[in-house]
């Protein structure tokens, strides 16, 4: 075979080898003049293609079709999509650090396909990184459905799309799957065919098998009415309607049912998936989510390094490290490697996320190390090629935290680092020419003595992120919404990465730092500004039209914590969120808190103690509805909703105040929502108590 590229026109572009008994070449669409690429189109054919179409070059020489994808399927030519997966390599590198952990590689290929700890992780939905399964309605899908085996997963890969979840399809599946609803079949010959799907028809396959069985369809023909149900050509589905009836009466099945048969085939035929493809996926999910269950600190390192090119990735799956439970430690100059690796049950970035530091200084920091440790920066710069190693890449690696296995804070060995450079670039031409040390004015022991280290104390967490931030594209030790978690995840009702997933008109509430503001100036000289807003998850451009950004002009400073309430806008190249209010995080409980609970052990509470409690409520005036759950000795409650008088200001002041008196933690909020009610009736149902309460007003 001789490689050649060949590209169609319009939409293609394909590798094509070529001898003398096989041509490979593209195809495209025909319709335009423009030639783009293909990701895995590919046309065979046992003769040389121009003796059965027209074809040109493209602009590097690559042989083009001229016929578009169907032309060439009707001149008898077959075409085949190859797909290449980043998540098989996902996996290999998976068992490699398996293996380098020195644990049992599972055998990826004969998996147990009844493994209860990876079911147990399916039907939780603890699926992100899991290949096909890890979007938020999938996640949804997959706790409703609760798969037990194989086929659940196929079937959930065909079903997770617009049509089975527009049709019902799916809730049909899910309810026949639990016994919520009876599977029923017209004519006994569909059961064995839809047995596996509970009755829906969910497969292309089905379609044929069932026109097949009943209605003596060839092969062939089923294919035919495959293609025609898929496309919904009228025309055709007619003439196959009355062949599929008179078909099934041959085989005793009565004209009426073949009917219901047919309608129920046109109605979610038309939404099958190829079973094949799907059993495809489902195996790659299903290995995905094994190694996730089984192995989840090799899969995360392994998947990190999968999206190293891709920050808001990076910061997602960093995300679900941390939610999980899975340390991620900086880089590190003593463990770390190229990319990802694990260490004690740790996953340890690679030196390559490191901004300014090349392949040659990473070539160079590990082949030196060796099986030998640095244990400070002026033992580094004595044994690494400064060549290399300069300065930037050093100031890097410090700010990051690469150094912190030293034992050194990073403010000081960034002071001393023009100091650390001289003394080993000294000691580095001492060891190459050794008669330096003979001239030395003052004796060749003062050449080698380390410099002093200053006395200063370690910089402050938010300058310590800052510069994480600055050479590694995100945050990793920590956090500047850390702080602000019990906000965020009380008032939030999605994060930075679930945007994609939101509908276009969505009003969504999200809580970030703003990390950039770029402000205009309107046709009608108002001011308005893009700003960029990043949370734990990954970052979103927020719009702030003139009349939101007169009020809030002040908040959109870099490293603001924020809440920003808006409706996502969306169409095919980007996502917004347009903003119609902007809240300082310190505020925003005091004004999205709909109601205040304070639940007081009448163990520990006299009377005396309620009036204290009551002059306490008095300095807080504000308009959330209060209510007091008076937590019995029996383990009943009784809740007393506040009157209308005694409405109080949420925020973490009275928080602390009533906290400290009562000696236990004792206050919650409820966040107001578009479905909240100011009926107290509603707000405790909202707080979700159990059946041993009691609801007064009082």
């Amino acid at each position: 075979f001789q490689p050649r590229f060949s590209v169609v026109a319009d939409a293609h572009f394909h590798l094509s080898f070529i001898n003398r008994e096989i041509r490979v070449s593209d195809f495209g669409d025909g319709t335009g003049t423009k030639a783009d690429t293909h990701a895995a189109g590919v046309v065979i054919s046992d003769k040389p293609l121009h003796e059965y179409m027209p074809l040109y070059k493209g602009k590097k020489g690559e042989v083009v079709t001229q016929l578009d994808m169907q032309c060439v399927e009707k001149i008898g030519l077959i075409k085949f999509d190859f797909l290449g997966l980043r998540n098989l390599t996902v996996i290999a590198n998976t068992l490699s650090l398996i293996e380098r952990q020195g644990k049992i590689s599972p055998d990826i290929e004969n998996l147990d396909f009844n493994d209860p700890k990876t079911y147990h992780l399916l039907s939780s939905g603890n699926t992100t990184g899991v290949f096909q399964l890890e979007s938020t309605g999938m996640k949804d899908l997959l706790a409703r459905l609760k798969p037990e085996s194989f086929d659940d997963i196929v079937a959930l890969v065909a079903l997770y799309r617009p049509g089975p979840l527009d049709s019902g399809m799916v809730d049909d599946f899910v309810k026949c799957k639990h016994g919520k609803k009876t599977v029923k079949y017209s004519v006994p010959e569909l059961e064995p065919i839809l047995k596996e799907t509970y009755g829906v028809i969910v497969y292309q396959e089905q379609v044929m098998k069932i026109a097949n069985d009943l209605a003596n369809y060839s092969m062939a023909e089923a294919d035919d009415l495959r293609k025609a149900m898929g496309k919904k050509i009228t025309e055709i589905m007619a003439e196959h309607r009355e062949r599929f009836i008179n078909g099934a009466k041959e085989n005793n099945i009565s004209p009426e049912k073949a009917k219901d048969i047919f309608d129920l085939m046109e109605k979610f035929g038309g939404y099958g998936f190829n079973k094949s493809h799907s059993a495809a996926y489902a195996l790659i999910a299903y290995q995905t989510a094994f190694l996730k269950a089984h192995f989840p600190v090799e899969f995360m390192a392994s998947l990190l390094t999968s999206e190293m090119n891709s920050t808001d990735n990076v910061v997602k799956y960093i995300a679900e490290c941390r939610n999980s439970g899975i340390t991620v430690r900086p880089p590190d100059i003593n463990e770390s490697e190229r990319v990802f690796a694990v260490r004690s049950n740790e996953i340890i970035f690679g030196l390559v996320a490191v901004k300014n530091v090349g392949e040659a200084a990473i070539d160079c920091i590990i082949e030196e190390r060796g099986e030998e440790r640095f244990d400070s920066l002026f033992k580094f710069c004595e044994r690494v090629d400064l060549r290399k190693v300069n300065k930037r890449v050093i100031e890097s690696l410090i700010k990051c935290g690469a150094f912190d296995s030293t034992g050194f804070f990073r403010s000081r060995m960034l002071a001393v680092l023009e100091d650390s450079l001289d003394y080993g670039q000294r000691v580095q031409r001492e060891r190459t020419d050794p008669q330096m040390g003979l001239f030395e004015s003052n004796g060749s022991d003062q050449s080698i003595n380390l410099p002093p280290i200053p006395e200063i104390t370690e910089w402050d967490e938010k300058q310590l992120l800052a510069f994480e931030k600055e050479c590694l594209g995100f945050y990793i030790s920590g956090h500047p919404l850390d702080r602000h978690g019990d906000k965020v995840e009380k008032f939030a009702n999605t994060h930075t990465a679930l945007l994609k997933e939101k509908n276009d008109g969505d009003v969504i509430r999200m809580g970030g730092i703003v990390v950039a503001a770029k402000v205009i100036k309107t046709k009608r000289g108002d001011l308005m500004a893009f700003v960029t807003m990043e949370d734990m998850h990954g970052s979103a451009e927020i719009v702030v039209f003139s009349s939101v950004y007169a009020a809030s002009h002040d908040l959109l400073t870099d490293e603001n914590a924020i809440f920003v309430k808006g409706r996502v806008q969306k169409d095919e190249n980007s996502i917004k969120l347009l903003a119609d209010t902007i809240l300082p995080m310190d505020k925003v409980e005091e004004k999205w808190t709909a109601s205040i609970h304070f639940n007081v052990d009448m163990d520990k509470i006299n009377r005396e103690s309620f009036m204290k409690l009551n002059d306490i409520f008095k300095r807080y005036p504000g308009t959330c509805q209060a209510y007091v759950h008076l937590l019995n000795p029996d383990k009943t409650e009784t809740v007393v909703a506040l009157p209308d008088t005694t409405r109080l200001r949420a925020g973490s002041f009275l928080t602390r105040e009533v906290n400290s008196f009562l000696g236990y933690n004792a206050v919650e909020t409820i966040c107001s929502s578009a479905e909240a009610s100011s009926d107290a009736e509603d707000g405790f149902k909202k707080r979700g108590k159990n059946g041993n309460s009691r609801y007064e007003r009082r």
